[in-house]
């Protein structure tokens, strides 16, 4: 192992060891709290799994509410935002982030708050919005909140990683035994072995799913005065915007298109335009979580034109990067979804462990009276 990954992977295990010698320095909910995380930097997948766990809570009679940092937001990290109250998208992508802004417009029914201290955005979320449950976005290594549910995603590539900077883990493979299961984008057999590498109790398949192609809107709460934060969240959303783009049609398989991607690991998405039968006659990358201005739309749009290309295709976390930037060209995105399997049996699990953490916050409740 490189040095400095055995420094820095030593630093974040001491991290983890001292919460869990001071159990009372981390900061609980008065309603249980289920965290989705992985063990490397950039994407695994964590967006596409937050929103199929509210769907499934939603199902189960629960009200779910998603906590994020809104990373790389435009707002101050310590800014208290609701990116959606559950009915209608009540900040713009620049106060939200670009994945929050994609769980808020994917989903009914489930608020979503942006904070750096996500204590206080599930205080918020309880107090405000009466919510049974909270979905912790990217939450395995934020420790300074309790969680009743730990999941980990990790794919068999993440098995072959070093640790930072030789590597891209954020700590040791090892890390993973405190997770409560592991999660897997792949078929049962590799799932349980992934399992087993890590030393983890449960294990999960992933399956992911892409939906029909969508074009990519323009941003319902743009514009606004700045700073829509939990001051502001009585107002309505304006669903004008700036965006002139045409009605898109959806080119069919086989048609000429630029792909283009702001997103960790690109190539997935270029090869999964190609499974769905698209070739892309250009593929453009920018860097994850990049801030599209006219210049780079211009830029993209010269190629497709050059390449007569009849659209420009993007990933749904690029797409809410570019709502409010002018367009001329239709611009679509491929929603991707996941299903937890085996569905019931992961469905089950779920409400032992909640039924677990409710019974312990009670007990907690009463020692504290």
């Amino acid at each position: 192992m490189n040095p400095l990954g055995a420094l820095y992977g030593r630093v974040a295990d001491l991290r983890r060891q001292w919460y869990a010698r001071h159990p009372e320095r981390r900061r609980t909910l008065a309603v249980p709290v289920i965290s989705v995380g992985n063990l490397v930097v950039g994407g695994s997948g964590k967006t596409p799994v937050t929103a199929a766990l509210a769907q499934l809570l939603l199902k189960s009679g629960e009200r779910p509410a998603i906590l994020s940092r809104g990373y790389r937001r435009r707002t101050r990290a310590d800014e208290l935002v609701v990116v959606s109250d559950g009915a209608s998208v009540l900040a713009s992508v620049r106060e939200s982030g670009d994945e929050p802004q994609m769980l808020a417009r994917s989903l009914d029914g489930v608020p979503v708050v942006v904070c750096a201290r996500r204590y206080r955005a599930g205080e918020l979320a309880v107090s405000r919005f009466g919510s049974t449950v909270l979905l912790l976005d990217d939450g395995f290594q934020h420790l300074e909140l309790a969680r009743d549910v730990d999941l980990l995603i990790v794919s068999p590539e993440d098995l072959r990683e070093q640790v930072l900077p030789g590597g891209s883990l954020r700590e040791r493979l090892d890390a993973g035994r405190m997770a409560d299961a592991v999660l897997v984008p792949a078929a049962p057999d590799e799932t349980q072995r992934v399992a087993k590498a890590i030393g983890a109790a449960s294990a999960f398949s992933i399956e992911p799913r892409y939906e029909p192609l969508s074009a990519v809107p323009g941003d319902p709460a743009e514009p606004r005065v700045p700073s829509f934060a939990v001051r502001a969240t009585e107002g309505k959303p304006n669903p004008e915007s700036k965006v002139s783009s045409p009605e898109p049609r959806v080119p069919s398989p086989g048609t000429r298109v630029i792909a283009v991607a702001g997103i960790a690991r690109p190539q997935r998405f270029f090869d999964a335009l190609r499974t769905l039968g698209w070739e892309p006659a250009d593929q453009i990358v920018f860097p994850d979580h990049h801030w599209f201005d006219d210049c780079d739309v211009a830029r993209v749009e010269h190629a497709a034109r050059a390449a007569g290309a009849a659209a420009v295709m993007t990933t749904e976390k690029d797409a809410a990067r570019l709502t409010n930037v002018e367009r001329t060209l239709p611009w679509l995105y491929v929603p991707l979804r996941v299903t937890l399997t085996p569905e019931d049996e992961f469905a089950g699990w779920m409400t032992e462990r909640l039924l677990v953490a409710r019974d312990r916050i009670r007990a907690r409740s009463t020692a504290g009276r």
